[in-house]
């Protein structure tokens, strides 16, 4: 793991802590870790998982498919985050969504009711743990409220506005990439990929914005 310390000091879980803390807390935790093919599931809609998952490198989408194979995007996992902690925590509910690897990937693990406990020693960092996983916890709840608003438009174009206008914010910058091919943009959104694409073609015709695959300038 300490192979990995340069993206665990990146991580909203461990901000603020020392290398040394950090690895102190790697042992704390029994943290483990495991690669993870393009394709496979880290984790599936139904089982239950006593562990938080803080993706080390690669990429991970957070989705959810219907009986008719219908998918939705929930959030990506990029480099560095966490993700699962909602359904680690003992007495939760079984895990509502998958976790897909859309790369390879590897992906730490950490104990979540040893992180939860703090250790006889009342070491600060632990304390500081925990109070950084509230943290992460009330940024993610906004990163869905942000999602919320966009799926909640009416129309795609809506949808698409929303969501792209939001990408030129957090970029401080009209032209952007985004990390979503068409399709999982669709599924991200909530929309047909038919029809998205169309109304993208729509937008560029009328000089709202031009785009090359994920590369997007508004105008």
């Amino acid at each position: 793991m300490k192979k990995y310390m340069h993206v665990l000091k990146r991580t909203k879980l461990f901000s603020g802590i020392s290398d040394k803390n950090i690895e102190t807390m790697l042992s704390c935790l029994s943290a483990s870790h495991k690669d993870f093919k393009k394709g496979e599931y880290i984790f599936r809609q139904g089982e239950y998982i006593d562990a938080i998952c803080v993706l080390l490198s690669g990429s991970v989408h957070i989705q959810s498919d219907d009986y008719w194979g219908n998918r939705s995007i929930v959030s990506e996992v990029c480099e560095g985050e966490m993700f699962g902690e909602s359904y680690a925590v003992h007495g939760s509910t079984a895990v509502l969504n998958d976790a897909v690897a859309t790369q390879d990937s590897i992906v730490a693990f950490f104990n979540v009711n040893k992180l939860m406990t703090v250790c006889s020693s009342g070491c600060s960092f632990h304390s500081a743990v925990i109070q950084n996983l509230l943290i992460a916890l009330t940024q993610k709840n906004r990163n869905l409220m942000q999602k919320l608003i966009h799926i909640s438009k009416r129309t795609t174009r809506e949808k698409l506005i929303s969501y792209l206008s939001n990408q030129a914010k957090i970029n401080n910058s009209n032209s952007f990439s985004i990390s979503f091919n068409c399709q999982q943009l669709a599924d991200f959104l909530s929309v047909d990929r038919s029809a998205m694409s169309n109304e993208l073609c729509k937008m560029r015709d009328e000089g709202l914005l031009v785009f090359d695959k994920n590369k997007f300038t508004l105008l």
